[in-house]
């Protein structure tokens, strides 16, 4: 377990460099989680170790939101002063991921069914 959690952060740790050392708007976890991807494809796969590790960290998903929530609570006061331009981005947002799946499931169903195969 502490070689697939050293192996976690480490990617954490690489991605994070690159993110701030190149100015990227992406986050360094976002950048060193794309990046362990890579290197589990070019092995072949995931090792029985970091798969149970990566099991029990999602268990315990929910501790993770902890922060979240606390940093709620302590821009309590921002968050009602801008509540209107939050509001309108999340619905937005969840407008917009919704069409966009829906634009690419109808896309893929039209390909396959122009493809000649069966569709129920």
């Amino acid at each position: 377990m502490i070689n697939a959690l050293t192996l976690l952060l480490l990617f954490q740790l690489v991605g994070e460099v690159i993110a701030r050392a190149l100015g990227l708007p992406i986050p360094g976890p976002v950048i060193g989680m794309a990046l362990l991807f890579v290197a589990l494809i070019i092995r072949g796969g995931v090792g029985e170790d970091l798969r149970q590790t990566a099991n029990t960290l999602l268990q315990h998903l929910s501790l993770l939101f902890v922060p979240a929530g606390t940093g709620i609570v302590l821009y309590g006061d921002r968050l009602a002063a801008e509540w209107l331009p939050l509001v309108v981005a999340l619905v937005g947002s969840t407008v917009l991921a919704i069409a966009v799946t829906a634009l690419v499931l109808q896309a893929l169903t039209r390909n396959r069914r122009d493809d000649g195969e069966v569709t129920r």
